[in-house]
């Protein structure tokens, strides 16, 4: 098999700052921020030219990130058409595992989070929910039972 891991996860935003705060009070940690701009980070994602603000978020364990892209230029193109290219915002939504869904939901909500539904259990395994954080960033998370 060729595939070795999932290196990350990247979501187009708006407001970087504000949802580097909301994925950092999700218990991510910031790697490291950059601008990527040239052509040859354009002709990777199939653009004429980009500058991009970048901020690669990190799980506490290591092993997976989220890599938050804001477009300078071009601009990021709003909705999700079926052609939509490398600057379109949004993704559906992203699952983490949490130890105490109650405390990371007001947490969470400081940061602007709104519940989408309830905390409900599946059967005697999880405590799940959705939260739709920062620009409709829609975030599961999943408290392992027992």
């Amino acid at each position: 098999m060729a595939l070795t891991r999932m290196d990350n996860i990247g979501i187009i935003v708006a407001d970087l700052d504000t949802v580097v705060a909301f994925f950092t009070a999700l218990g991510m940690e910031l790697e490291g921020k950059a601008v990527i701009e040239g052509e040859w980070a354009a002709s990777l994602v199939g653009l004429d030219y980009q500058s991009v603000d970048v901020a690669m978020m990190r799980t506490p364990d290591g092993h997976g990130r989220v890599e938050l892209a804001s477009y300078r230029t071009p601009e990021a193109v709003p909705g999700v058409p079926r052609d939509a290219g490398a600057n379109t915002l949004g993704i559906r939504r992203i699952m983490f595992t949490v130890e105490d869904i109650h405390a990371d939901i007001a947490r969470l909500k400081e940061h602007g989070a709104e519940l989408m539904g309830e905390v409900v259990r599946y059967e005697d395994s999880y405590l799940l929910c959705y939260l739709r954080g920062p620009e409709g960033i829609m975030v599961a998370l999943a408290q392992e039972l027992g």
